[in-house]
């Protein structure tokens, strides 16, 4: 694995003076690689990981498993690029399952606008022949990173439950 990509992916807020430092290159040459990997399409942004348990407001979030009939020229791509043209949706893999095809992430202000957006949207689009939906209740750990495990998180989810 390149340890470069790795870091970024691990932290975003490193300098470039930091991963030229922890890799032990010149940090001209780390920014000319990270020039290169945005140029290449392989860094294509960076996000802040948020835990939404702790935000106030933060919604729904849902998985979206969708059964697809491929088409013969273009395979799940076509239906893939509808289903992430859509505002709500924020991540969309194409998964090697024998039951679904597809699996959306997507968000939402309450379980009924989900819904509403499965049964309205997803559900009629052509070749989509059948969806499962499972609802979001706890974010564990994200982007490598871990949500919960201070004793502080471990008191207050035992309260939830």
């Amino acid at each position: 694995m390149n340890k470069l990509l790795d870091l970024l992916s691990r932290n975003a807020d490193f300098t470039t003076a930091q991963l030229a430092s922890m890799l032990g290159e010149s940090e001209d040459a780390v920014k000319q690689q990270i020039a290169d990997y945005k140029e290449q399409g392989i860094i294509k942004g960076s996000n802040t990981l948020i835990n939404w348990d702790k935000a106030e407001d933060a919604g729904v979030r849902a998985i979206i498993e969708l059964k697809v009939t491929p088409k013969a020229e273009t395979g799940f791509d076509d239906t893939a690029k509808i289903v992430m043209s859509y505002e709500n949706v924020e991540s969309v893999y194409l998964a090697a399952s024998s039951r679904y095809d597809l699996i959306a992430m997507v968000k939402g202000n309450t379980i009924q606008e989900i819904a509403e957006f499965v049964s309205k949207r997803l559900s009629t689009l052509d070749n989509v022949i059948g969806t499962a939906t499972s609802f979001v209740l706890t974010h564990y750990k994200s982007g490598g990173v871990p949500f919960y495990g201070s004793e502080e998180d471990d008191e207050q989810r035992s309260l939830m439950l």
